[in-house]
């Protein structure tokens, strides 16, 4: 994978197939849009790449409409690799960008910059000031600047529509399930281990405390059954996320996991947690020997789950 940082920095060879988008979440309507825009480029001879900004758009325009991410642009770009892109143009999102009519991006950015043979978006794909570009728009220029376009339909889940959008609802219920149905793989988050309470080690569950991105979403309050990668190995976890109501009044919501057989100390290392499944709602015990019991349970329940589920990072 080649990473190219700033329109400027891109110096044209071999012309570009071009995947455009946002792509967060790289869910499966992403996922078919960019295995069609590779196969398009192994026909025409060209480069598999795609283009996005940074920061998503609405961060510039209306920065208090702005939903979390599902994944970190790093995650895109390695499940961008992994499904077969050779190239990423990375370049900032400013107003300047946003105030380009879709004639002038279409032939000073795609045809001139960029000199693509082909682009590839979704049917919803919108570009140009106020979102006037559509994928006909976008047809239309291509046809009389000379590169070709592909408009990929709505995939579909069910009678639901995928998205982003979708995706982050699920998540936000603990809705584990729909999200791997609508994202084709394990929802993930990755965080530093940082200091917390040290409470679980004092009643048997020692957790690692995950530091995440604040502008990442995090699945719903509750314990999950989760698998967690550490220093390259996989292993099971229990996962609560909540704000600790059994000793707190009012705390923020953190990132816990009891890493089943695993003594090792990780303080500032990076792990990922792979969700598997929502076992139970967050719950306020009378006492810590009530909350011992339920760990318990829940550790029991979700060696079940995890035992039953096949698991695979992407």
């Amino acid at each position: 994978m080649r990473i190219i940082k700033g329109l400027e920095n891109y110096h044209k060879g071999r012309p570009l197939s071009l995947a455009l988008g946002n792509f967060d979440g790289v869910h499966l309507g992403h996922q078919k849009l960019i295995k069609l825009n590779i196969r398009d480029a192994k026909e025409r001879g060209t480069i598999a790449a795609a283009l996005i900004f940074e920061p998503h758009p609405l961060r510039v325009l209306y920065p208090e409409r702005t939903p979390r991410m599902l994944i970190s642009t790093s995650r895109k770009i390695e499940l961008f690799t992994l499904l077969g892109l050779e190239m990423v143009i990375q370049t900032p999102f400013t107003l300047e960008i946003a105030r380009l009519i879709p004639e002038y991006f279409a032939r000073h950015v795609l045809h001139e910059t960029l000199g693509v043979a082909s682009v590839s978006v979704g049917f919803n794909y919108t570009f140009g000031h106020k979102g006037m570009g559509t994928p006909e728009t976008l047809k239309h220029l291509g046809q009389e600047i000379g590169f070709a376009v592909n408009v990929v339909p709505p995939v579909m889940v069910g009678e639901q529509v995928v998205s982003s959008t979708l995706v982050r609802q699920a998540l936000e219920a603990g809705d584990i399930d729909w999200a791997y149905k609508l994202l084709g793989y394990w929802p993930m988050l990755e965080g530093e281990v940082i200091e917390g309470e040290r409470r679980g080690g004092k009643i048997g569950f020692p957790t690692a405390n995950l530091k995440i991105d604040e502008d990442l979403i995090v699945p719903g309050e509750g314990v999950y059954a989760a698998k967690a990668l550490v220093r390259g190995e996989v292993h099971n976890a229990v996962v609560n996320i909540g704000k600790k109501p059994t000793f707190h009044n009012t705390y923020p919501v953190t990132v816990e996991a009891y890493i089943l057989d695993f003594h090792r100390v990780i303080y500032g290392e990076t792990i990922r947690l792979y969700f598997m499944k929502r076992i139970r709602g967050e719950m306020k015990f009378s006492g810590v020997e009530q909350l011992v019991t339920q760990i318990h349970q829940d550790v029991a329940q979700a060696q079940r789950v995890l035992a039953d589920t096949r698991f695979r990072a992407f």
